[in-house]
């Protein structure tokens, strides 16, 4: 079963620096219907502009994955991290038993992410931040996982979770499939382009809800990039 979140319905507030769009309810954004999807919590679309973004801040129990789509962000925190992930590149952080951070755009472009936050299984651990750059040259060849906290995937980004995110990237007529375990859920936004999902037709920032499919099969109209969450 597919169920098609168009981007037109999505929560929105634009505070100028940040213009964002909730795929589930967030902040001053609520839908009963929304409030998660599975273990999934949060879906944010959100545009940073050149110069700006999120200062300190604490967050604890929430694994929290940024998707870089356009630009970077450049990352800092109270452990004495700090990174810069770029377009097409994935962080995870931990939040644990708490953590202070700031996420900025110290670009001279807007960036855009995706910020997914996923219910962790464990808590009361220590907080933890990783970054890493994925080849390009992977992508084209399927769904390539970026962060999991799933067996298997120990390669991946960790997450203290049963989750797994994925991403692809398909000219136009190439088609990846993903399998999915009995009882799980997934949860698919194109960042970029046009895509037929076992035959629902999805655009750039709508968001495809999953459950009950065994197989998913995406096909690109156009030249696309997907992101998919596995979740419990």
């Amino acid at each position: 079963m597919l169920q098609l979140r168009p981007f037109e319905g999505l929560g929105h507030a634009n505070h100028g620096w940040l213009d964002a769009h909730h795929h589930f309810s967030f902040a001053e954004y609520y839908d009963p219907a929304r409030m998660h999807w599975g273990n999934l919590r949060v879906w944010n679309d959100d545009l940073i502009a050149a110069g700006n973004g999120f200062p300190p801040h604490p967050h604890r129990d929430m694994e929290i994955i940024t998707y870089v789509r356009e630009g970077a962000i450049s990352h800092q925190d109270s452990l004495g991290n700090k990174g810069r992930t770029e377009a097409g590149d994935v962080q995870v952080m931990s939040a644990g038993t708490g953590i202070v951070h700031s996420e900025y755009n110290l670009e001279d472009v807007d960036t855009r992410i995706f910020q997914i936050w996923i219910v962790p299984e464990r808590t009361g651990e220590a907080p933890q931040w990783g970054s890493r750059p994925f080849p390009k040259g992977e992508r084209g060849e399927g769904f390539v996982t970026l962060a999991s906290g799933r067996a298997g995937d120990e390669d991946s980004l960790q997450i203290r979770t049963d989750a797994r995110l994925v991403a692809a990237t398909l000219r136009a007529g190439e088609t990846a499939e993903y399998r999915f375990d009995a009882a799980r859920r997934g949860y698919l936004v194109p960042a970029k382009g046009l895509v037929d999902v076992n035959g629902l037709r999805a655009k750039a920032r709508d968001g495809v809800a999953i459950e009950q499919e065994d197989v998913l099969r995406v096909t690109a109209i156009e030249d696309s990039e997907i992101v998919l969450v596995d979740v419990a």
